[in-house]
């Protein structure tokens, strides 16, 4: 018999896996989401290791996004300068 926390931790690990399985959203209510030319500008501050030829523009947040194939997964992630900031058309607010 499954003791009340062990349960309680069971449910919420339940959970929070199926939250992973969330749809990415993207950038129009189609569902199509076109890359567009990365300025030289943005370019230059991008780090490495990011995939600009798939960059895109998502309406929701103004943000540069890209589509990383890994081994496993495709998965869309925000465009990041060295630093690690998100590459933004627009000042988030």
């Amino acid at each position: 018999m499954m003791t009340r926390p062990l349960a309680f931790l069971a449910g919420s690990l339940l959970l929070l896996g199926l939250a992973a399985c969330e749809p990415v959203p993207t950038s129009d209510g189609a569902g199509v989401s076109r890359p567009v030319s990365v300025p030289e500008s943005v370019a230059a501050i991008a780090g490495p290791n990011q995939d600009l030829t798939r960059a895109r523009i998502r309406a929701e947040d103004g943000c540069f996004w890209y589509t990383h194939r890994g081994p496993v997964e495709t998965t869309e992630l925000p465009l990041r300068t060295v630093e690690g900031n998100p590459i933004c058309a627009r000042p988030q607010g």
